[in-house]
């Protein structure tokens, strides 16, 4: 029998939707102010009249940035970074998780690899040798240099061994006898069966590859090659507009240095809104198997 509820509980209740409420509109209202601010008016913006709503509503701001030549290769460069470097992470990180999943099966140097994947998550060589390394291998001003840092995760492979952990260890023995290697039997019995968790990695990467600004400022000196949000921080931080539209002048009477910077900050907050859906129905599934040590 369920026991009513007490006064003090619904109380208590209702004070915590509160809270939650607040947070949540601390975080979308800002975003509706500056996507009112890139679809408004340059009067009303320069007046700062612009609030939730957009002021003599136009689209020259988008109009402009998406007729540039810098912001296409710029998005270019961020969508080839999150294609490429979400298939080698998946690659690497199943390849490394799968021998070390198999605890029955005696590998000589597993210790010693876990203490070094330790020592990857809790400590980092600093800003200055990474450079100087990156140096040495010829990865400035080089593509490479936006996907091989962070090729292979230690966090996404713990959740992945965890989850190859929770897979009948029976699936992979019936394979061995049916004759299989460890190779068929990672890519046509476990990473099948581990799409949760695969998603849940891949959402990760893309929007940790997305989101990166500081590593294509720091490694790479030609703005040409600067992926999206390198270029946005830049162009946000300086408060200045400093490239042209594709027709080589500004041909948008609305079109505002604020106003620009709110458009380009919504243009590249787009795709990510658009794969978090198509993939949340596999996140909460495979972080919480992949957290769970069988």
């Amino acid at each position: 029998m369920i026991e009513d509820r007490t006064l003090v509980s619904r109380i208590i209740d209702v004070f915590i939707w509160i809270i939650l409420g607040l947070l949540a509109l601390s975080c979308i209202l800002p975003f509706f102010h500056v996507v009112a601010v890139s679809l408004s008016g340059r009067a009303a913006v320069s007046a700062k009249l612009v609030g939730m709503l957009p002021v003599n509503m136009n689209f020259d701001n988008y109009a402009y940035i998406l007729g540039n030549s810098q912001f296409l290769g710029s998005f270019s460069i961020s969508v080839a970074r999150v294609l490429v470097g979400v298939v080698i992470t998946l690659l690497l990180v199943a390849i490394t998780a799968y021998p070390l999943s198999l605890d029955r099966i005696r590998m000589p140097g597993r210790l010693a690899f876990k203490i070094f994947m330790l020592v990857m998550l809790l400590f980092s060589g600093g800003l200055i040798p990474t450079f100087l390394a990156y140096r040495s291998l010829g990865l400035l001003n080089n593509f490479l240099v936006l996907i091989l840092p962070m090729a292979l995760n230690v966090f996404y492979t713990i959740i992945m061994i965890n989850f190859f952990r929770g897979i009948p260890y029976e699936l992979a023995e019936a394979a061995w006898l049916d004759g299989a290697s460890h190779m068929n039997v990672l890519f046509r019995v476990y990473l099948p069966i581990s799409l949760p968790a695969l998603a849940t990695i891949a959402l990760f990467t893309a929007v940790s590859h997305w989101n990166s600004w500081f590593d294509g400022i720091v490694y790479i000196s030609n703005i040409e090659q600067w992926p999206l949000q390198s270029f946005l921080y830049s162009l946000v931080s300086t408060r200045r507009i400093e490239w042209q539209s594709a027709s080589g002048s500004l041909d948008f009477q609305n079109a505002t240095p604020e106003g620009l910077s709110s458009a380009l900050i919504v243009v590249a907050a787009v795709p990510i809104l658009m794969i978090y859906p198509l993939l949340q129905r596999y996140f909460v599934t495979g972080l919480t198997l992949g957290s769970v040590k069988q």
